[in-house]
């Protein structure tokens, strides 16, 4: 996808981002005479470290905004944003189809993707030095307990270069509603029958071995503390907990390490699906020699008409302000983060169904 980010945007890309820009900082220049206003959001962690930074950034620009993100897990979002807790929801899973209707309808609601990431098999084997390799089938076999040694002959087999010991396997997985875990059952879902038809998909599944942790920062905990646990986080927890993470075998039978590269790779055709007010597309298992197999886009949630969850037009005003900017502006601080930037056809279309954004009927600033 960073052909799609960066090749394809040409000087028409140029000349959008810099109107883009201009548009926004007039409008932040505005919002100084306003009140302060402050703004609450919630939900998915695999996205949390990048909103955070966000928030920092715009907050600096744009001091009349206060914004707080709680990164609760998905599942948690989707009740927020559903409960008009929040101004806005975060979720990795797109909403599904009964979520959707309990938020009232498709045209009662605006979802945007805001960046890309991948999801890696995160390990702590003590002594044990080179990469290890992984594929859909075994990481479906240690989530199943099938696999419960790390010198077992499937792991062995695609390691031939390394000595691993005859140590137990703890998987570490998450307890609460976890988009994580939704794209990372999908994903196992696509590599082993065994795994569809006993674990399944979805955003909270049972698993029958292992250990529990409350979002990546709950799993990421599990895996440190725990010789020979695996888990699955987010690329960013691990590389700023310096956790050893695997590379995993793609579609066109590659292994691939997780990093913004391999995750735009990942999402190089998805830039056609991401249509509408109401934008998904999964990119898990995706074509290609460098692209990452575990790789999602990530959203966020809002009510189209943001009555429903703000209390004044300069809330309203003040929250696509920040949305418009972290996805055009913003997307430059993800890559330094290990997230992929959207495509600049995908900001186009996001800038699209945030311009959808009403307060009280009345279109926004």
């Amino acid at each position: 996808m960073l052909n799609v980010i960066n090749v394809m945007s040409g000087m028409k890309s140029v000349v959008r981002s810099a109107s883009v820009g201009l548009a926004v900082a007039a409008a932040m220049a505005g919002s100084v005479a306003l009140a302060n206003v402050r703004l609450t959001g919630a939900g998915a962690t695999f996205p949390a470290p990048l909103y955070k930074k966000w928030v920092v950034e715009f907050e600096r620009i744009d001091p009349a905004v206060k914004i707080d993100y709680n990164s609760i897990g998905s599942g948690g979002g989707i009740k927020a944003i559903t409960d008009k807790t929040v101004a806005f929801g975060a979720s990795d899973a797109p909403l599904s189809k009964k979520e959707i209707e309990g938020l009232g309808g498709a045209d009662k609601l605006v979802q945007i993707p805001t960046t890309a990431g991948a999801v890696v098999p995160a390990y702590n084997l003590p002594g044990v030095t080179g990469e290890i390799k992984f594929s859909g089938e075994v990481l479906a076999g240690i989530y199943t307990g099938k696999i419960a040694k790390w010198n077992d002959p499937a792991i062995a087999a695609m390691n031939a270069d390394i000595k691993l010991p005859d140590t137990a396997i703890t998987p570490a997985y998450r307890t609460d509603g976890s988009g994580t875990t939704y794209v990372f059952t999908s994903y196992l879902a696509t590599q082993s029958e065994e795994f569809k038809g006993s674990v399944g998909s979805g955003k909270s599944v049972k698993f029958p071995v292992g250990q529990g942790g409350k979002g990546n920062e709950g799993v990421t905990a599990v895996v440190q503390q725990t010789p020979g646990a695996i888990g699955y986080i987010e690329l960013n927890y691990a590389t700023a907990n310096k956790i050893a993470f695997g590379a995993v075998r793609n579609a066109g039978g590659e292994y691939v390490k997780a990093s913004p590269d391999s995750v735009a790779a990942a999402g190089a055709a998805a830039a056609t699906k991401l249509t509408g007010t109401l934008m998904a597309a999964n990119i898990w298992n995706q074509p290609g020699a460098t692209a990452y197999p575990i790789s999602a886009f990530t959203y966020i949630i809002l009510h189209k008409d943001l009555s429903a969850s703000v209390a004044s037009a300069d809330e309203a005003n003040a929250l696509k302000r920040f949305l418009v900017w972290a996805t055009t502006e913003g997307q430059k601080t993800a890559k330094d983060m290990d997230y992929a930037p959207l495509a600049p056809e995908v900001q186009s279309q996001v800038g699209r169904a945030l311009s959808s954004l009403t307060y009280k009927g009345e279109a926004l600033k």
